[in-house]
Parts: C-alpha cells; sequence; structure tokens
C-alpha cells in the first residue's frame, strides 16, 4: 500500500494492534455525535485475542478540527467505507453508538452492496432504527440550549461545553453531526445480511426498550438485543459489562 492510502486510514480511524500481531477479526467503532474516537480508548485492553480496534474520528474534532464535518450521512458513510477498503483482509464487526448507529448501519450496507463484505456481526447502541426515527430540530437551537439538549440524553464530560475557550471549538461539531442525523431518513432502509445486536441502557431517555426492538427487521440474520443499567451514556460506566457480553459474540 502507498503513502496516501496510509495517510486515509489514520486520519480515520485510531489503531489499537494486537498484542502479538496476529488479527482474526477487526472491530470498527462509531462514536455519537460530538463524540470523538476516544470513546473506544478503554475497548483494546478488554477485547479477546487477535481482535484488533479501528476507533473511528469523524472530521472535524481534536486531530481533524480543521476538516469541516460530513454535510449528510451518504457522505460520511462513502467516506468510511472507501477509508476501510485496506482493512478486508480479514473479516470485520461493526459497533455504532448513536449517531454512530446508523453509521455503522450504513457502513455494514455498502461493505456488502460494493465489496461483497457481509460483517461478522453489527452492534447498534443507544438508538432506534432509521426508518422509526422522527424529524429533529435541536441543531437549530442556540448554544445554550443545544447543550443542555444533549446533557438532558445523559453527561458524558459535557463540562468542557462551559470552558469559554473550549466551547466555539466543541460545539461546530455537535451541531453538525446533530444536523446529519435528524436530516437522515430513509423511508425503507433495506435489510442487512449480517447478525444485528442492539443494546442500549435501561433509562436511556432518548431510546427505549421498542427502540432496540425496532431493529428486528433490519437483518435476514439473526437478531437479539440487551439492556443495561445506566442512561444514554451506559456504555462508559458499563464497559465492563457490556464487552463481557459482547466478547462472546465476536
Amino acid at each position: 500500500m502507498g503513502v496516501a492510502g496510509a495517510g486515509i486510514r489514520s486520519r480515520w480511524f485510531r489503531r489499537y494492534p494486537t498484542a502479538d500481531g496476529a488479527v482474526r477479526l477487526r472491530l470498527i467503532g462509531f462514536p455519537h455525535a460530538g463524540g470523538t474516537a476516544t470513546l473506544f480508548h478503554g475497548w483494546a485492553a478488554r477485547l479477546p485475542r487477535g481482535v484488533e480496534l479501528l476507533a473511528t474520528q469523524y472530521p472535524g474534532r481534536q486531530e481533524r478540527l480543521a476538516e469541516p464535518c460530513a454535510e449528510n450521512m451518504a457522505e460520511l458513510a462513502d467516506r468510511i467505507t472507501d477509508a476501510l477498503q485496506p482493512e478486508l483482509g480479514v473479516p470485520l464487526a461493526l459497533f455504532g453508538h448513536s449517531l454512530g448507529s446508523a453509521v455503522a448501519y450504513e457502513v455494514a450496507r455498502r461493505l456488502d452492496e460494493r465489496h461483497g463484505v457481509v460483517p461478522e456481526l453489527v452492534v447498534v447502541s443507544g438508538r432506534g432504527a432509521p426508518h422509526t426515527e422522527r424529524d429533529g430540530t435541536l441543531h437549530l437551537l442556540d448554544d445554550d440550549r443545544l447543550v443542555a439538549s444533549a446533557r438532558g440524553l445523559g453527561d458524558l464530560g459535557s463540562a468542557v461545553y462551559d470552558d469559554p475557550d473550549l466551547r466555539p471549538l466543541l460545539l461546530p461539531s455537535l451541531r453538525g453531526d446533530f444536523r446529519l442525523i435528524e436530516s437522515y431518513r430513509p423511508t425503507d432502509p433495506a435489510p442487512l445480511r449480517a447478525p444485528l445486536t442492539a443494546v442500549g441502557g435501561v433509562s436511556d431517555p432518548g431510546c427505549s426498550l421498542a427502540d432496540l426492538l425496532s431493529w428486528q427487521p433490519l437483518t435476514t440474520s439473526t437478531y437479539e438485543h440487551q439492556v443495561f443499567p445506566g442512561d444514554h451514556f451506559y456504555l462508559v460506566p458499563r464497559e465492563d459489562e457490556l464487552l463481557t457480553y459482547l466478547n462472546g459474540r465476536w
């Protein structure tokens, strides 16, 4: 692979190699709106032997701060699918949280349609299926109300939005991600051929058990679901429990 290909990969994914370099499965993680690849930092040490983690870094944040956020879901999923092409030599699994659930679904669909690659497992977390979501206008709110709405789902490091120096750097990606997901409304999404697992927090104000169950028609393979104690960001305090559950599946 040339230098250009390596650069694309380093921009889109933070790679957590396996201890011995042997890879039997690549797990691709997709974070929530306003989120970063850091969401998955603690996962690598908890994954089974031979599972390599690639944590996706969307444009418009951290080391990609100077890049514009994706304008729509099709653009984001297309670009991620292109960036994954050098990684298709071993089986893949996908995990997406909130916004990342929709990204995982769209990337899985493109991998199958364009490359004949069916992921070993697609895990969607903290969000209902695309065809069940309603129109949203959070991205149109002023800064204070946008932050308050994001906090209403659960508090994951939201104190950074109170820092007057950091706030103008962080809000564009939060607003851009909400605009992207609120404009994503496929009416008749095609089912995946991959097995699908839906997970969430039992106290998540934005994703009920019924929302998790709404994913069941979007696979022609097996489906299962599981809830854990916690709110929208249950996966951080319950990281051990979540990975204990998922590690038996990839």
